[in-house]
């Protein structure tokens, strides 16, 4: 209360002869002004140019660990095509080219003979072209006992090479012997000579005409 007498007391015309805590006031007042002042007119682009460095910066802060997380799926991308290539790899050796179709076909039948069966029907149908595999289905008819069509269904599935029995019905015979209908289907890889050729052919299909 002191200070607001003084200050109702003072002469604005004679600040030398104001008490000393008026001028301390008075003092920080003008420095607090200047101060705000300063903020309005000159700080205020500096604070605008901070603030949009500070948000350059959080900016540059995320793409920083998006790209490194990118960095870190890609390394992990590149390990599962290493593996799928070598399960590819390890599946296409399991395929036979085309000059090793007709020992394919061959050990199917002997698979049936082996097993006391007799081949009723043992008709491979036109090849089938899916990308670079071509599937090769075979109409069998087998007849014999449950037992040796079993074994013979086990012995297909163990060749070396892949092999795979659809379509399976399974019928009474008048002998009392069960006969077996299936279409096995066996697959190959396309030579290089086939590949260029599928190419070819779907560039001419897909050129306009």
């Amino acid at each position: 209360m002191k200070l607001l007498d003084e200050l109702k007391a003072v002469n604005p015309k004679t600040p030398g002869e104001w008490p000393q805590s008026v001028k301390l006031f008075s003092l920080s007042l003008i420095f607090l002004l200047v101060l705000v002042v300063g903020a309005l007119l000159d700080w205020q682009g500096q604070w605008d140019t901070l603030s949009g460095y500070q948000v350059e910066e959080t900016t540059l802060k995320n793409v920083f660990l998006d790209k490194k997380r990118q960095a870190i799926n890609l390394d992990l991308i590149k390990k599962q095509m290493q593996v799928t290539e070598q399960s590819f790899g390890a599946l296409l050796k399991q395929l036979p080219n085309k000059s090793e179709m007709d020992a394919l076909l061959t050990d199917i039948n002997q698979a049936g003979l082996g097993r006391g069966l007799q081949f009723e029907l043992f008709r491979p149908a036109p090849e089938v072209i899916t990308g670079v595999f071509a599937e090769q289905p075979i109409a069998i008819r087998v007849t014999g006992d449950y037992d040796d069509i079993g074994h013979f269904a086990s012995d297909i599935s163990q060749l070396s090479r892949i092999v795979t029995l659809n379509d399976i019905a399974i019928s009474q015979g008048g002998s009392g012997a069960l006969g077996m209908d299936a279409t096995a289907k066996t697959y190959r890889y396309l030579d290089d000579a086939e590949l260029a050729a599928q190419k070819k052919a779907a560039k001419a299909a897909g050129a306009p005409k």
